[in-house]
């Protein structure tokens, strides 16, 4: 998921006998399937908790744009490009409208992305890997947008409606950058022996840390018992990674790729693919910011950010400059 251990600021879940009328009323509604909007009440952990997964969520579209743009320049024909330009232009859309939503919970823009700059906020911990090929278009789309859209189709049925409203787009334009990248991974595969072995190299690089996509397990974890209490998550991580699994192998043997996992096997009997442990403590160490390059994502970030302040500055002049105009009108 774009959005990785979410906190709720609540040390247990309570049950509507523990709750006050309005907390009560609240969770009746969201049981009952009620969108919550905007200017609803709302608990006040309820909304932090949609700010950390919106605004966490927003901040991964926008950085997840930098390892594509690296092979913007590079990618192999004119059609790839202009294909691989209007992705890294939905990303950025999908930025705006996760940001959009988050501002209705009454925090700002400015300050969302103030503590991203500032290393303060998260973003997905995928985005903190090189691009080395051009492969790795095909496998970001196939694996990383894949997983994407796993977890984000319950979304759209989520309890906050600017959210799950917003996510219905984000969807539609997530089924094609999946699409994308797994007829670039088909194209190499049923390429030269030199290509299907770049399409299998950035398969061994990214398997792993696409399952890492979802986080830990969730069983022992109040933050996820309440999200899911509040329907902001519907499935558990564990779900949603067996469901990317056992979506990806069929694919994956298609493309006639190896899964880079020995212990990876078809239980006849739960229906399921059996895949083996991940490897926790590099999860933990990229979310913390020690990954091979999360350094170099945040500071080009900022320079971009720093380097578009002029034209901040031009529109906040030009506004100033026919303020009274328009309030004369």
């Amino acid at each position: 998921m774009y959005a990785q251990m979410v906190e709720t600021g609540l040390k247990q879940v309570r049950n509507l006998d523990d709750m006050s009328a309005e907390e009560r009323a609240f969770q009746e509604r969201i049981d009952a399937g009620v969108k919550i909007e905007a200017k609803d009440w709302m608990p006040d952990a309820y909304r932090k908790t949609l700010i950390r997964q919106i605004s966490q969520h927003a901040h991964s579209e926008i950085v997840g744009q930098l390892p594509e743009g690296n092979w913007v320049t590079r990618a192999p024909t004119l059609k790839r490009k202009s294909i691989l330009l209007a992705k890294i232009q939905d990303e950025a859309g999908h930025g705006l409208y996760l940001y959009s939503a988050a501002e209705t919970l009454g925090v700002s823009r400015d300050e969302l992305l103030a503590a991203l700059h500032a290393g303060k906020a998260k973003y997905s911990s995928i985005f903190n890997y090189p691009t080395l090929s051009w492969a790795d278009m095909g496998a970001i789309g196939w694996l990383v947008d894949g997983s994407a859209i796993i977890n984000q189709i319950p979304l759209c049925r989520c309890s906050y409606g600017p959210y799950s409203r917003a996510m219905i787009r984000v969807c539609k334009e997530e089924s094609f950058h999946a699409r994308q990248g797994y007829d670039i991974m088909l194209a190499l595969s049923r390429g030269t022996p030199e290509q299907k072995a770049m399409a299998q190299d950035a398969l061994n690089r990214w398997w792993w840390p696409s399952l890492m996509m979802f986080g830990p397990s969730d069983a022992a974890s109040v933050n996820s018992a309440q999200s899911a209490q509040w329907r902001i998550k519907l499935f558990s991580n564990d779900e949603l990674r067996q469901r990317m699994v056992d979506q990806t192998v069929p694919q994956a043997e298609y493309l006639g790729l190896t899964i880079p996992d020995p212990d990876l096997k078809f239980n006849a009997e739960t229906g399921h693919y059996e895949f083996g442990e991940i490897d926790w403590d590099e999860f933990h160490a990229v979310l913390k910011g020690n990954g091979p390059c999360n350094r170099e994502r945040l500071a080009t970030r900022v320079k971009a950010y720093e380097d578009g302040q002029w034209f901040r500055d031009a529109l906040t002049a030009y506004a100033d400059k026919h303020a009274p105009a328009k309030a004369a009108a």
